[in-house]
């Protein structure tokens, strides 16, 4: 490891800058050299001719060469004639010209910081500085001493430099004494900050263990950790527990806690139904969200729906002539039954004809004049639903109209969507808070269509949402179990199906007129067998043999990140087969190159890009630090600070696969995944495959996951508010 070194240097250059976080790639002069070397880090409030005494190490960067990675720094007050001159000028106050800088200088000489900072009327005194400059450059000389006694405090407690620009701004002036009141305001008001650097800085300012405000602290990060593994609300023993084990707060010091949570209006605790003796602790916006949700559903299923009744001879005639499809009698039943129901559920698995259903659905709406909005949880799924309807559809985001500016969305109850029918594809992945702001958005005039598949893997955010509302029985559900002949002749959609009722899968046999399979699984004993044998597929045998382009067509899902057959492991592996060269960026996941197939981690709604999103990086400027990726034709720039938004994607998640589906699908499945091997995982894995679905790894792994039908369940009090309702 680099040993950590003190540099004092001038700053030359800015080459970059983001204006967000103040991340920084600057040219400086060490005093002691002279020779020009590259500062990267998050210097904020520093300027062109600065100076600045910096504290890292250096690295050395695969295609930058050496850089000195900044830790923490000091900015430097200028001692000669010069440099005041210089920093006067980058104090950029308007009216201070060249010639009232040397001005001021003349008057005050190496004294003129120190006039301005303890004797400010003097300044009043040098020819051209009136009252209302004078002002203006003591105002600008505060702020700049504003940020040096923020860096200063931020620092000293170990409080990571990435966020200390946006704590400036969200506190301004008064920064070090609203930290000092209240440390964890900072993980309140920044949850992404990590809660061991708030919670050590609020030791190291004097915070007991026992204090209410770190037990508060403390509790709501449990809490909110609970939300991140997919429960709604946590229980209050848990929480205890927890709180004693991972933080040292006594079992006494609880209640002090919880009452000022409950006071500030951050948590609701209540009575869990379904669990005696126990109390469901909530968020307030996942319990504000759970009985808004359960208030507008029934309020929607209880109006009739007014819309013309058509025979089933109508449907077969409207579909036959637009969509030139033959319904099943099931299909036909649900349609003739859906029109007169203003609340729907649709469920089913693969080839049992949901697609049809959305297709026919359309068709039959717009023989009746009614106007629809489509919508998915992500991108890829709203594009393949608008590509089997031939009708416009979008994210539900987008459709909600997400304001970046307020984080909120514009369409809800006050502004609702404008439309006869909302039909929502798979649903399965629509988290509590995300229903939440659909429902609220959805007309009093409109029908809700929910389609999806629950047994596939449930939503990243918490809750269950799809199968709490089926279980309850409280809507109008069709569930569709028949496959479809042309579904029947597949091996993937039938082996799924032994998957989703837990017998394993068919390798079936092929003949000399169908020399390949749609489906294989192949026995592999060792990881490292099977992260060799993975490579092999994706780089020769799969394209050779069935034509797929090893980037665009082959998908490989695993369980896991970690290990030999993890997303990390496997896609530096993949990159060096499919896409070998010289690394011109770095990231998350390791060097990125131009070619390479990476994923968007998160939402990013100012570069309309989202999590799960997957691309191919079709260049990188070096010069200026700016990588492009290209989505689906759209090309989307991503600087240097951007990239841990992005990873390679050669493997993905089984969890991140959800809504998208692949011409091919490899599947390692190896003992190493136990933690995370389950039925619904397997089977959301096998569905994601088009035409080709090859699993890779033991037997016993394979076991072990059509045996595990009871992944962890998830705490919801959804499906029992709706039962119970009205509340």
């Amino acid at each position: 490891m680099n040993e950590a070194l003190d540099i004092t240097a001038r700053l030359v250059r800015i080459r970059f800058r983001n204006e967000e976080n103040q991340y920084t790639v600057a040219d400086c002069e060490p005093l002691e050299t002279r020779n020009t070397i590259t500062l990267v880090g998050y210097l904020m409030g520093v300027r062109e001719g600065d100076t600045v005494t910096v504290r890292g190490v250096w690295e050395k960067h695969a295609k930058y060469g050496q850089q000195f990675t900044v830790r923490s720094f000091e900015p430097l007050l200028p001692t000669t004639i010069e440099g005041i001159r210089h920093f006067l000028k980058a104090m950029d106050v308007k009216g201070l010209s060249p010639k009232k800088i040397v001005a001021l200088v003349k008057t005050f000489r190496e004294d003129t910081l120190s006039v301005i900072e303890n004797d400010p009327l003097a300044l009043v005194n040098v020819k051209g500085i009136g009252k209302i400059l004078g002002d203006r450059i003591v105002k600008a000389w505060d702020r700049r001493n504003d940020v040096r006694k923020l860096l200063g405090f931020l620092q000293a407690n170990a409080i990571p430099a990435a966020f200390s620009s946006r704590i400036y701004r969200r506190y301004g002036a008064d920064a070090v004494d609203t930290i000092n009141r209240s440390p964890y305001v900072l993980s309140f008001d920044f949850p992404d900050m990590p809660f061991s650097a708030v919670d050590s800085a609020a030791r190291a300012m004097g915070v007991e263990r026992n204090d209410p405000r770190r037990v508060a602290a403390c509790l709501l990060h449990l809490l909110e950790g609970e939300a991140g593994n997919g429960h709604v609300f946590a229980l209050k023993s848990h929480l205890a527990h927890q709180c004693g084990v991972r933080f040292g707060i006594e079992r006494d010091s609880l209640g002090a806690g919880f009452e000022e949570l409950e006071k500030d209006r951050r948590i609701v605790v209540e009575p869990a139904r379904e669990i005696t003796d126990e109390s469901a602790v909530y968020t307030r916006e996942l319990h504000r969200a759970e009985t808004a949700a359960t208030i507008k559903l029934h309020a929607l299923n209880a109006l009739p729906l007014s819309a013309p009744h058509l025979e089933k001879d109508d449907i077969i005639e409207e579909v036959l002539k637009n969509l030139a499809i033959k319904l099943s009698e099931e299909q036909l039943d649900v349609l003739e039954n859906m029109l007169s129901h203003r609340v729907v559920l649709i469920t089913g698995g693969p080839g049992t004809g949901k697609t049809t259903l959305i297709r026919s659905v359309t068709a039959i709406f717009k023989r009746l004049g009614k106007t629809m909005l489509l919508a998915a949880p992500t991108g890829r799924a709203a594009r393949r639903l608008s590509e089997v309807t031939g009708e416009e559809a979008s994210t539900i985001h987008k459709m909600l109209q997400y304001n970046i500016g307020t984080g909120g969305f514009d369409k809800n109850r006050n502004d609702p969507l404008d439309a006869d029918a909302v039909i929502i594809d798979e649903a399965s992945m629509v988290d509590m808070t995300l229903m939440h702001h659909l429902l609220d958005a959805v007309s009093f005039q409109s029908a809700l269509i929910v389609v999806g598949d629950i047994f596939q893997l449930p939503s990243v955010g918490p809750g269950m949402v799809l199968a709490d509302m089926i279980h309850s029985r409280c809507f109008k559900t069709f569930e569709l179990t028949k496959i479809f002949r042309q579904a029947q002749e597949s091996p993937i959609v039938l082996n799924a199906h032994r998957v989703r009722y837990g017998k394993a899968p068919r390798q079936p046999e092929t003949t000399e007129e169908e020399p390949l399979s749609e489906f294989y699984f192949i026995e592999t004993a060792r990881p490292v067998t099977v992260m060799e044998r993975v490579v092999e597929l994706c780089s020769k045998r799969i394209p050779s043999r069935y034509g797929f382009h090893p980037v665009s067509d082959i998908q490989v899902l695993t369980p896991m990140h970690r290990g030999e057959v993890g997303t990390v492991s496997l896609n530096a592996v993949l990159q060096a087969a499919l896409n070998p060269g010289t690394a011109s960026g770095t990231g998350f996941g390791g060097a990125f190159r131009t070619g390479d197939k990476v994923m968007h981690l998160k939402n990013n709604y100012e570069k309309e890009v989202f999590n799960g999103d997957i691309g191919v990086v079709e260049d990188v400027d070096g010069d200026n630090k700016v990588m492009t990726v290209c989505y689906d034709g759209r090309s989307v720039e991503y600087d240097a600070e951007d990239l841990h938004e992005l990873t390679l994607a050669y493997a993905i998640t089984v969890h991140k696969s959800q809504g998208s589906e692949y011409p091919a699908v490899v599947v390692p499945l190896t003992t190493l995944h136990v933690p995370l091997l389950q039925r619904n995982l397997l089977y959301t894995a096998m569905t994601r495959g088009k035409k080709l679905v090859i699993l890779i790894g033991t037997k016993k792994a394979l076991d072990i996951a059509l045996e595990n039908d009871r992944p962890r369940q998830r705490l919801s009090g959804l499906k029992d508010r709706l039962e119970r309702f009205p509340l």
